[in-house]
């Protein structure tokens, strides 16, 4: 019945009193948050550095390393190249930060390449983009996760037989502590992530002094050989090249601020860009330093001991307080790395969700207004990588950094055409795009060089990769994002097909229901019978009992009791000499359905005891769920389960 309120409509909204009750969750994830405390929720740059950052600042741990392995196969004269290379990156890293910052300050409300590609390039490019950024975001977890796994065997290589459980484990409990909220989490990486800044500027700063103004730096004791080459290989483009693809992925993360500005306090754009400064300058001192030290002391890049490993202890001397700290710090940080994956991943998913193109379930915030299933969905696909790949660094950079280049590339071309658009629309005249509002820009083409160079040098950079990497498994993620293309342009032709149908547009009155034909499953004439009886006279007066005979003796006793308590009800016997019970049902109704005008309605009304515990539920059938299921699927027939309570 509608109830109007004093305004005359008959919308009226109530606000409920329930809260949730304490359970195993609220432990594991805490109490449920209400959506009026989003804005509590936010984080600053502080708490954002370690959130948004931790990829990008964590991927010098092995950015580097993958870098010497390639190096490695010209001998000496392949690990001078490392320093030129590792300037190369830092200049693309400078590129792409002042092309991020013009994105954030444009897109205040988020979404990165994605928004960016939708708004200016298209819906294909757009869902490019947010495949390559989807698909990086899992490999960003198994990767770092593998890494960390890397680090901590080896300082322990002990636990060498055990890193695939070790990075399960890993990622299991990012994700716990994900499905706790982003300023929780935040707040509990932040203190992890400055330790391994600290650290590793510390272990930076010792071996520069101990090289330019002490010159007591030596080298690496006993380095590992098990990349020893039996033939050392010249240095051709292609090795360089590939050198230097591995390097990039030093990069991996610039774009996660991007993605996540609603993340940030007010001002949001103002906090997103500063963190993304700071992160840029981190990012770019360590990876600077990290190279040329290694290049001085002789590092050997390796699977049983890390480069950061061979830096450590060459740079203190020893494996004692200061080398373990900086073990442990990189271990840390590289599981917040994952970190950044679980903030990124959902956000991205559940814009794309809302434009049609995911499961709509991706929208829904969680109790912690987390986007509970983005992040239980990443955590599943990461597990799966590191399960495929054994936990090995050097098997997944392969897959690695592809999508977030392409990602690149496609976010700065949005970006600079997006500016040329700005520079045809006249001072004072504004456009709204669903992303942003565009107006005229009077420093339009400087802003279009900017992104313009950053696209043309990403886009450089993702076919370097594509063509390095294809045989050793990039071509895994290349053949991986076409596919993911075309899931969602399915995903997306079903939901559109689904609104069309459920449109109101057009529709004009409803069809009434001239006649709603009741089948009555009895399996015994007792109370509960009785009652669905009851509540079968207030559907229709057209009501028909059925009974599937399978025992004689049984059918005779339920007849009489019928003639007794049936009210007049007609009481259809069903033999069924095969003892079937579903089929001959199923065959009945389908030839009253047969029968069915236009606007006729079947309602299947089955009686269902419940009983006061679950385990004694267990000993009756759950003959409701079974024809639910059946006939789920069949236009013009209802099931109702009439439940009668054994208190």
């Amino acid at each position: 019945m509608n109830i109007e309120d004093h305004n005359g409509t008959t919308v009226v909204r109530r606000v409920g009193d329930y809260k949730p009750k304490p359970s195993f969750s609220t432990w594991l994830v805490g109490r449920p948050l209400q959506t009026a405390d989003s804005a509590q929720q936010t984080i600053g740059k502080f708490i954002g550095l370690a959130v948004f950052s931790s990829d990008a600042m964590s991927s010098v741990a092995y950015a580097p390393q993958e870098m010497l392995i390639v190096l490695a196969a010209a001998g000496v004269a392949g690990y001078g190249i490392s320093i030129p290379l590792a300037i190369a990156i830092v200049i693309l890293l400078a590129i792409l930060t002042l092309s991020y910052e013009q994105t954030i300050h444009t897109y205040q409300n988020g979404g990165g390449a994605y928004i960016v590609s939708r708004d200016n390039l298209g819906e294909i490019p757009a869902l490019v983009a947010a495949a390559a950024l989807l698909t990086d975001y899992a490999l960003t977890v198994a990767v770092s996760i593998s890494s960390g796994v890397a680090q901590l065997v080896s300082a322990a290589p002990v636990l060498v037989p055990y890193r695939v459980l070790l990075a399960v484990a890993m990622v299991i409990f990012i994700m716990v502590v994900n499905l706790r909220g982003i300023k929780e989490s935040g707040s509990a990486f932040a203190i992890p992530s400055y330790f391994f800044i600290i650290m590793m500027v510390l272990t930076v700063g010792v071996g520069l002094v101990r090289y330019l103004a002490l010159g007591s730096l030596g080298h690496v004791i006993d380095p590992p050989q098990d990349l020893a080459f039996d033939i050392v290989q010249p240095v051709t483009i292609f090795l360089i090249l590939r050198a230097f693809s591995s390097g990039t992925t030093a990069l991996t993360g610039v774009e996660a601020i991007s993605n996540g500005i609603t993340a940030f306090k007010e001002p949001r754009a103002k906090n997103a860009g500063a963190t993304l400064i700071m992160m840029a300058c981190i990012l770019g001192s360590l990876m600077l330093g990290i190279t040329f030290l290694s290049h001085q002391v002789g590092v050997m890049p390796s699977e049983e001991e890390t480069v950061i490993s061979q830096l450590a202890r060459t740079v203190f001397d020893s494996r004692g307080v200061f080398y373990l700290a900086a073990i442990t710090s990189t271990t840390v940080i590289l599981m917040m790395a994952a970190n950044t994956a679980f903030a990124g991943f959902p956000w991205l998913a559940a814009l794309t969700a809302a434009d049609g193109y995911l499961p709509r379930q991706l929208t829904y915030r969680g109790s912690r207004l987390v986007y509970s299933r983005g992040i239980a969905m990443l955590a599943g696909v990461a597990v799966l990588l590191i399960i495929i790949f054994q936990a090995n660094v050097t098997r997944l950079i392969p897959l690695y950094a592809i999508g977030v280049f392409l990602s690149f590339t496609l976010s700065q071309s949005g970006m600079a055409y997006r500016w040329y658009k700005s520079g045809r629309l006249k001072p004072g005249e504004e456009v709204a795009e669903r992303g942003s509002k565009l107006h005229h820009d009077p420093h339009w083409w400087v802003k279009m060089v900017i992104n313009g160079l950053g696209a043309s040098v990403t886009l450089v950079v993702t076919l370097v990769f594509a063509i390095t990497k294809f045989v050793s498994g990039a071509y895994i993620v290349i053949s991986l994002i076409p596919v993911l293309v075309l899931i969602f342009l399915a995903i997306h032709r079903h939901y559109r097909s689904v609104a069309k149908v459920l449109s109101l547009d057009h529709y004009g009155a409803p069809p009434q229901i001239s006649r709603n034909r009741v089948i009555l499953t009895v399996a015994g004439v007792h109370r509960g019978t009785l009652a669905a009886l009851r509540y079968a006279r207030t559907l229709s007066n057209d009501i028909t009992a059925v009974h599937v005979s399978i025992d004689p003796v049984e059918a005779e006793k339920i007849k009489q009791k019928w003639e007794t308590w049936g009210d007049g009800i007609r009481l259809v016997i069903l033999d069924s000499p095969y003892r079937l019970f579903l089929e001959p049902l199923l065959e009945y109704i389908d030839d009253i359905d047969s029968q069915r005008q236009m606007n006729d309605i079947i309602t299947v009304v089955v009686p269902q005891f419940v009983t006061p515990n679950l385990v004694t539920n267990v000993l009756h059938m759950r003959t409701a769920d079974t024809l639910r299921n059946v006939l789920l699927n069949r236009k013009g027939i209802v099931i109702n389960e009439i439940p009668y309570h054994l208190d």
